[in-house]
């Protein structure tokens, strides 16, 4: 399992044409092979801070979707509202 975090900054006026990609893509998203999970988060104190985290069966699953068409419809449109590059890690689970 891979756990996907994105973090990403957005110009403020810019938040809720970000907000509406989203609700437009996160059932695609979750639909997408080899996707388990995806939910938005919002910083707590910046509200123009908003994260993806994802849960993925491998990273070859993650790296199909970010090679596919819904990503290069999704990304180049959320791109263009940022205000800061954004961030992401790749984590797994460690059992101890």
């Amino acid at each position: 399992m891979l756990i996907r975090i994105v973090r990403m900054t957005f110009k403020p006026e810019k938040t809720e044409e970000f907000l509406e990609i989203f609700r437009n893509s996160k059932d695609r998203i979750r639909a997408f092979e080899g996707c388990n999970h995806v939910e938005l988060l919002q910083d707590l104190h910046q509200p123009n801070v908003y994260s993806t985290y994802s849960l993925w069966d491998s990273e070859e699953h993650l790296n199909a979707y970010r090679g596919s068409e819904l990503f290069g419809q999704v990304w180049p449109a959320t791109k263009t509202l940022f205000a800061a590059k954004p961030e992401a890690w790749s984590y797994r689970q460690v059992q101890v």
